[in-house]
């Protein structure tokens, strides 16, 4: 039946308003959805480095929920970025929000990737699969840090986030980078 499909980012209707306001919450939903994709991730990721089959299943279907929170993200920014008109003032606004918009597809673009390799029987797929699940565990990281610090710049009346472009980081977990690898 011509069912609409419900996006798991509902803020995206409220950012359409526009206002302030709105792309604050907005943010903060993002930052917030940038979190449950690095636990997904995360747990997928342990899962897929267990040996026993059934392991691997469930690795693999957290990697399938990352994939739909990535898209509904990425859904979410574009809508923003559609519908939001930024006034002379709010440039560097503009400008860091299309900074998180092209991370939120980058994350969308790995993780399509890394689910793509995993769901195939050749080791190396398997193995490119789980290299993609890193890259988009730190690109989850940082959508989700650069959302969130956004948002506190918004909160406090700034529209260009912390000074000099420099992000206020805050480690989750005191987690270091997976296996190695940097997104810039």
């Amino acid at each position: 039946m011509g069912e609409e499909r419900s996006s798991a980012t509902p803020k995206a209707a409220a950012a359409s308003g526009t206002g302030p306001d709105d792309l604050y919450g907005a943010l903060r939903h993002l930052a917030a959805v940038g979190y449950q994709l690095r636990a997904a991730l995360r747990g997928g990721d342990r899962f897929l480095s267990l040996d026993a089959t059934d392991d691997h299943n469930t690795g693999v279907w957290l990697i399938s929920c990352a994939l739909q929170l990535a898209d509904d993200a990425k859904t979410e920014l574009d809508g923003v970025a559609r519908t939001w008109k930024p006034r002379p003032a709010e440039a560097a606004l503009s400008t860091a929000l299309h900074k998180i918009r092209t991370r939120a597809h980058q994350l969308h673009a790995a993780v399509r990737a890394a689910d793509h390799f995993l769901d195939q029987e050749a080791s190396d797929d398997r193995s490119t699969g789980s290299w993609l699940v890193a890259c988009a565990l730190g690109l989850a990281e940082k959508l989700a840090g650069e959302a969130e610090d956004l948002a506190s710049a918004m909160k406090r009346g700034g529209d260009a986030g912390p000074a000099a472009g420099e992000a206020v980081r805050r480690p989750v977990g005191g987690s270091t980078p997976p296996r190695g690898v940097t997104v810039q």
